[in-house]
């Protein structure tokens, strides 16, 4: 069920907001329904509950849920919004043993059904996954440190080619809007890389941000990239084309994810020891931040209001997050463990 414009802590539970915020600029306005509630449908891949699903943003209804193979993680939609596109990891943690999946599920957004899968093997547990201006997908094979590219996703039967990112245990990807750079962090090598995917005969750069870098983001200039060191408790922000350190900052907690916030620059983290998501400035300097009962994970953004979706991972929940007031002013039941998010 979702609760409209409330901040849940205030009546003793749920969702806490850590005080007052400034005033910031709002994004291009989309639709809002009546009361100011957020509409749409959210589609959410449930890491444990082994699907996708999607729910009526605006009153929580599940609109409809597509059983996966077991533990499907990252995923990506398409410029048209006409497809999603799913990674099999296979194992529900990275700290999991077992080969996981090899294929990607592709997911008919319009007609809510399982279309076909890319197979990917011999490449396993597959994770992070990106997709670029012209809708090529990126998929990253953990297990194997490669990344394939995938030229023409909506039609594909497999991979169109596959280069060595330099790192071990590489879990996620994000390339710039062209396709022609692509950075993968490693968890075993406490690597960034930047790769051209399209051209394997090119040695890889790579970095070594701090311990257990798991997340990137880059700059919405694409100049530079930020990134979370999770064991050194820090953000630390490179530039994006030599991956020279040019900024580093201490955080509280444990920074999981970070993301640049479209049309702001700042930068949002998912701090999963404080269950907080905390905004910091691209100077890496702390704004403001806001608890949750929950453990936050993923953040997606709406396309053209200032809105974000937080997936809750132990929780089962999804929280809307206004970014003008960086305040809750919903929440969303789901499936177990809601893993990412996508607004369409």
């Amino acid at each position: 069920m979702v609760t409209r414009r409330a901040v849940i802590g205030a009546m003793g539970g749920g969702l806490v907001s850590a005080g007052a915020v400034p005033d910031l600029a709002a994004a291009a306005g989309a639709s809002r329904g009546s009361g100011g509630a957020v509409e749409g449908t959210l589609v959410l891949v449930e890491k444990s509950g082994h699907a996708v699903a999607f729910h009526d943003v605006a009153d929580g209804t599940r609109l409809a849920r597509i059983p996966l193979d077991e533990h499907p993680h990252e995923m990506v939609v398409d410029s048209a919004r006409r497809y999603a596109y799913i990674g099999h990891y296979g194992v529900r943690m990275s700290g999991d043993v077992g080969p996981g999946g090899s294929s990607v599920f592709v997911v008919d957004l319009a007609a809510r059904e399982l279309v076909r899968t890319i197979e990917l093997s011999p490449f396993n547990r597959l994770h992070g996954i990106a997709i670029d201006d012209q809708d090529r997908v990126y998929v990253l094979s953990e297990e194997q440190g490669v990344l394939l590219r995938i030229d023409d996703a909506a039609e594909a039967d497999g991979a169109s080619a596959a280069v060595h990112t330099g790192g071990i245990k590489t879990h996620m990807v994000v390339t710039n809007r062209e396709g022609t750079r692509a950075y993968v962090t490693g968890l075993l090598s406490h690597t960034v890389s930047l790769v051209d995917p399209h051209d394997a005969s090119a040695a890889p750069t790579v970095a070594s941000p701090g311990r257990l870098p798991e997340s990137c983001a880059l700059s919405e200039d694409e100049k530079y990239l930020y990134v979370g060191a999770r064991q050194d408790g820090a953000l630390v922000r490179l530039d994006a084309r030599t991956l020279k350190e040019k900024d580093r900052a201490e955080v509280p907690g444990d920074p999981l994810r970070v993301y640049v916030e479209p049309g702001r620059g700042t930068l949002l983290t998912t701090d999963i020891e404080n269950r907080a998501v905390t905004r910091y400035d691209d100077d890496l300097q702390k704004m403001q931040s806001i608890s949750f009962d929950g453990t936050p994970a993923g953040i997606s953004f709406h396309p053209t209001e200032p809105t974000a979706f937080i997936t809750l991972l132990d929780i089962d929940t999804v929280a809307i997050l206004d970014l003008e007031s960086f305040t809750t002013v919903g929440t969303l039941a789901t499936g177990a463990e809601p893993d990412v998010t996508a607004l369409i």
